[in-house]
């Protein structure tokens, strides 16, 4: 009652394979693969990176645009 040797795995492949196919194995690979690299964009959050007085000026900055893009289309 070992672990699992290495034709053991080789055997769980192959039915694997023959179960769900390459094509749908593929493209849960990639789905995967997104999905990872999505939450690690995520977790990167630019302004992180930024002093907190550069933060403030740059929302204010927003906002004021924001506000002018409104006053625009009310006229």
């Amino acid at each position: 009652m070992g672990g699992l040797s290495i034709w053991h795995w080789i055997i769980v492949l192959v039915v694997v394979l023959l179960v769900f196919g390459t094509k749908r194995l593929r493209s849960a690979g990639r789905d995967l693969g997104e999905a990872v690299k999505g939450f690690k964009e995520g977790m990167h959050d630019p302004d992180k990176d930024k002093p907190a007085g550069q933060l403030g000026n740059e929302r204010s900055a927003e906002s004021s645009q924001n506000e002018s893009e409104r006053d625009r289309a009310q006229r």
